[in-house]
């Protein structure tokens, strides 16, 4: 009997494959019951017990014990040390203090710094916010006594070697040019400018010059400044004892002196400013840039939850208002989003999309038709309570994580939110009412107090524009 060799083979099971798909195809589709079962309750996040204490040098420490994985996190949090910090002509220099943070201390390179995580079983790490700078590590709980020793050694003794600071700055001058390309990042530069005008919160970006005049002395200098026990939060989570927990900060951080006069107080951005519209020229593009905004609200605001809320309904996530209607409906864009960013002392209220040249003026038209139907009409019962499970869902399975508990209680106190506002956030999302919504993005999104951006071709856009009022050209 003749075999048949590999490839006919292949070939037969290819074709016996897609008869098997065809067949599947015209077999009469799957019958869903008549009645769904009902969504579950919601189930509120449970409150970790947390073990406050300030240690005499004004470092505050909180302790959240969990059972589970040997592992510990912790979250050094200093308050007043982010963008808001940094000197007009020295825009986005909380993000390069914090990214060399890890480059190099008094004892250790960064190889070395990396080695000795790595072999506590975990990592180091550091950011920007506008509020703040937080370095962040984890290890095995058996080794959380010398990490908590590494995470001071990191956050106190930085030493920014001039190699590793000229290594950023090139880095930096790299990404920069990158980005000084992109429609999107000239757009929201002109945004943040539009909404806090000459306010710290709009210098998040560096420039060219600011980067070329940086300096090791600079940062240590700044570092010096903008790190101090008094304005600092430590975080631990994970598999330790509140007391053992206490004894880490205590030995690795209870020598830590301030020393001179602390930074001010950032004062707030303005709660209103002038409507601004912006052609920023982009020629021979073929799509244009949308983005709106107006100032918003502080992080502690008394209708903060309501405004998260209404963002999510408006304009975040997949299943937001704008994106169904300027994706799905209309095809004018791959994606579209409108919402809310809360800081301190102020926030904002951004939105935007990528478009067809020829669609720009419609586009504008549906997002302006979003903006004023959400601050009018109330949003119906289905809707809302969608969101709300949405929203509550992702919470309460972001916050499962250990290391994600301790950055947002980080990132609350940060933004000047209480300790129990953790558990406390899904209780009063739930209790919020279709008038509050409405009211509250009448207050903040209506659509007649929204500067305009746009980047793009004003040849093929300009024509558009003129129906939503008289645009400044930019020129590149």
């Amino acid at each position: 009997m003749k075999t048949m060799n590999p490839t006919s083979l292949f070939r037969l099971g290819l074709l016996s494959a897609a008869l098997a798909a065809a067949a599947v195809a015209q077999a009469a589709p799957a019958k869903l019951p008549a009645e769904l079962p009902p969504f579950g309750a919601d189930k509120p996040l449970a409150v970790p017990q947390i073990t406050q204490q300030t240690l005499p040098n004004g470092l505050q420490v909180w302790v959240v014990p969990r059972q589970g994985i040997p592992r510990v996190d912790f979250v050094l949090a200093l308050r007043g040390a982010g963008f808001g910090a940094d000197a007009a002509d020295a825009p986005g220099r909380a993000k390069l203090l914090a990214n060399l943070l890890t480059e190099g201390t008094a004892q250790r390179s960064s190889k070395q710094i990396a080695e000795a995580a790595q072999a506590m079983g975990g990592g180091v790490g550091a950011g920007a916010s506008n509020d703040g700078i937080t370095v962040t590590a984890n290890a095995l709980a058996s080794q959380a006594s010398g990490m908590a020793k590494l995470l001071a050694e990191i956050a106190r003794q930085p030493s920014f070697p001039d190699a590793e600071v000229q290594l950023a700055k090139a880095n930096a001058l790299q990404g920069l040019k990158v980005a000084s390309g992109q429609p999107g990042f000239r757009a929201g530069k002109a945004l943040n400018e539009a909404i806090y005008g000459d306010h710290a919160y709009g210098r998040t970006q560096e420039t060219e010059a600011a980067i070329n005049a940086l300096t090791a002395e600079a940062l240590r200098a700044d570092h010096a400044r903008r790190f101090r026990p008094d304005r600092a939060l430590l975080v631990v989570t994970g598999k330790i004892s509140a007391a053992d927990a206490m004894k880490l900060a205590r030995d690795a951080f209870g020598d830590w002196k301030s020393t001179g006069e602390p930074l001010p107080e950032l004062s707030a951005p303005p709660a209103q400013m002038p409507v601004q519209r912006l052609l920023l020229e982009r020629p021979g593009s073929v799509q244009a840039t949308l983005r709106l905004g107006r100032p918003g609200m502080p992080a502690n605001g008394s209708d903060q939850v309501a405004l998260r809320l209404a963002s999510t309904i408006l304009g975040t996530g997949f299943s937001s208002r704008v994106n169904i209607n300027l994706r799905e409906e209309k095809g004018y864009t791959y994606g579209a989003r409108a919402g809310s960013q809360s800081s301190r002392v102020g926030g904002a209220i951004t939105g935007g999309a990528d478009v067809r040249n020829d669609v720009a003026g419609a586009a504008m038209t549906e997002y302006i038709k979003e903006y004023r139907r959400i601050g009018t009409e109330p949003v119906p019962a289905e809707e809302l309570a969608m969101n709300k499970r949405y929203m509550a869902g992702t919470y309460l399975v972001t916050n499962q994580l250990q290391g994600a508990v301790a950055r947002q209680l980080a990132g609350n106190w940060l933004i000047g939110l209480p300790a129990d506002f953790l558990g406390k956030f899904v209780p009063t999302l739930q209790k919020v009412t279709p008038e509050q919504v409405m009211a509250v993005s009448k207050a903040y999104f209506n659509p007649d107090e929204q500067s305009w951006v746009v980047v793009g071709d004003a040849e093929k856009i300009g024509e558009q524009l003129k129906a939503f009022g008289e645009f400044k050209v930019v020129k590149p």
